[in-house]
């Protein structure tokens, strides 16, 4: 493929407990008009887990954390970076 350059794109994830903590993380975040997308939690951050996660950009990480941890939802994980 001469000519062409296949950049990684940087992605940021929130993981969480479980499904049901993904799932109720996501629907707050839609109600405060975040842009977020769940999705499967990348291989580097699972280990044999499986689970969800959201990702959301870059410049919005530290309000949605600081969001959702005042609604009680369980991270493990706060605004990691990683390239899938």
């Amino acid at each position: 493929m001469e000519g062409y350059s296949l950049a990684l794109i940087d992605i940021w994830v929130i993981t969480f407990l479980s499904v049901t903590h993904a799932l109720r993380a996501e629907k707050l975040l839609k109600s405060k008009s975040f842009s977020v997308k769940l999705i499967p939690i990348p291989h580097e951050l699972s280990g044999p887990c499986a689970g969800l996660a959201a990702e959301l950009q870059e410049e919005d990480i530290s309000a949605a954390v600081t969001f959702l941890e005042a609604n009680g939802i369980e991270m493990v994980r706060r605004g990691v970076k990683v390239n899938p």
